[in-house]
C-alpha cells in the first residue's frame, strides 16, 4: 500500500526559502545615514556583489563576510549609500569634480529631455567626489556599526520576502507531489492487471490458433510463457522506489536545513523510476499516468530551481 503524501502547510522552522527576493535596512547616527539594498536572483552557488562608496571600501570584506554568513545560495546585488551630516559633509566636498558632474547631468538632460532631479546623495558616491585627503577626516571604523545594523535589517527584510516566496513554493511542490502519488496509486492498482490481461489475451489467440490446426498445448508451456512476460513488465520494485522518494522529498522539504539542490536529486531520482515504469509497463492507462508524473515532475524541477 502506498502512503498519502497530501499537501499541508510548510512548517514554521522550515528552511526552503526562495533565492530571490530583496531587502532594504537604513540607519541613522550623528555621522549621517546609511542605506543597504540588497537584491539576490537563482545562482548555483553564492556570489556578492557589493558597491561601496571610497569612503566605505575598507569595511567590504566585512560586509561580504557577515551576508555570507546567512546566505548560502543566489546571486547577490548589495549596494551601500552613506550620506555624511552636515558636521562632517563640508570637509569632504569636492566642489569641482562635484560641480562638473552637475554640468555635465544638466547637458545629458537638455539633450534627452529628461526632467530627474540630480541627487547630492548620488553625486557624493561617484568617483572623486570625495576627497581622498578630507574623506580620511572620518574613520571607516566608526561607521562599521551603522553599515552592520543597516547590512541586518537589510537581511532580515530579503530573508522575510525569500520565506515568504519559499512557502508559496513549498505549497505548489507539495500538491504537485500528491497528484504523483495520486498517480502512482493507480498504476499500482493497473499493474497487476495488465499481467492478467496478458495472459487472457494469449491463452484466446493460442487456442483459436491451436484449434484452426487441430493441435494443443501444454498448460505448463502457457504459464511459462506468461510468467516471462509477468518478469519482464514488473514495475514493483520501480513503484515502491518512487514511493519511498516522494516520502524523502516531504521529509526533505519540510526540514530545517536549505534543500533546494537536495530536493532537486531526488527529482532527477523519481524521473529514472517514472521513465522506468513507463518503458517496461506495457499498457496504455499506465502509459498515459506516466505523462502525467513526468509533466508535474517537470514542473517541481523548475520550481526547485529557485529554492536557496
Amino acid at each position: 500500500m502506498l502512503e498519502d503524501h497530501s499537501p499541508s502547510e510548510v512548517p514554521a522552522d522550515s528552511a526552503v526559502r526562495s533565492m530571490t527576493g530583496q531587502g532594504t535596512g537604513r540607519v541613522e547616527s550623528e555621522l549621517g545615514s546609511l542605506t543597504v539594498e540588497l537584491r539576490s536572483v537563482n545562482q548555483r552557488g553564492l556570489r556578492v556583489s557589493p558597491r561601496m562608496g571610497d569612503l566605505l571600501a575598507p569595511l567590504e570584506i566585512r560586509f561580504e563576510q557577515l551576508i555570507r554568513s546567512q546566505l548560502k545560495r543566489g546571486a547577490l546585488q548589495a549596494s551601500v549609500r552613506f550620506s555624511p551630516s552636515a558636521a562632517v559633509l563640508p570637509t569632504m566636498i569636492n566642489a569641482e569634480v562635484v560641480a562638473a558632474y552637475v554640468a555635465q547631468l544638466q547637458q545629458i538632460r537638455a539633450q534627452t529631455g529628461l526632467q530627474d532631479p540630480i541627487s547630492l546623495t548620488g553625486l557624493l558616491q561617484l568617483p572623486g567626489a570625495l576627497c581622498g585627503t578630507e574623506a580620511t577626516t572620518i574613520d571607516p571604523e566608526t561607521v562599521w556599526p551603522l553599515l552592520q545594523a543597516a547590512t541586518e535589517l537589510a537581511l532580515q527584510n530579503l530573508d522575510e520576502m525569500r520565506a515568504a516566496a519559499g512557502a508559496a513554493t513549498a505549497h505548489q511542490l507539495r500538491l504537485d507531489a500528491a497528484a504523483i502519488t495520486a498517480s502512482l496509486q493507480q498504476i499500482s492498482t493497473l499493474a497487476p492487471q495488465v499481467v492478467i490481461q496478458y495472459r487472457d489475451r494469449l491463452e484466446s489467440r493460442i487456442t483459436r490458433y491451436l484449434e484452426q490446426r487441430g493441435l494443443e498445448v501444454a498448460e505448463l508451456d502457457l504459464l511459462r510463457e506468461v510468467q516471462v512476460y509477468a518478469d519482464r513488465c514488473d514495475i514493483s520494485e520501480e513503484i515502491t522506489r518512487l514511493s519511498s522518494h516522494l516520502q524523502l522529498f516531504a521529509d526533505t522539504l519540510g526540514g530545517s536545513e536549505a534543500s533546494g539542490r537536495k530536493l532537486d536529486f531526488i527529482i532527477q531520482e523519481m524521473f529514472r523510476e517514472t521513465n522506468t515504469i513507463g518503458s517496461k509497463a506495457s499498457d496504455a492507462q499506465i502509459a498515459a499516468l506516466v505523462v502525467e508524473i513526468k509533466c508535474a515532475l517537470e514542473r517541481m524541477r523548475e520550481l526547485v530551481q529557485n529554492l536557496e
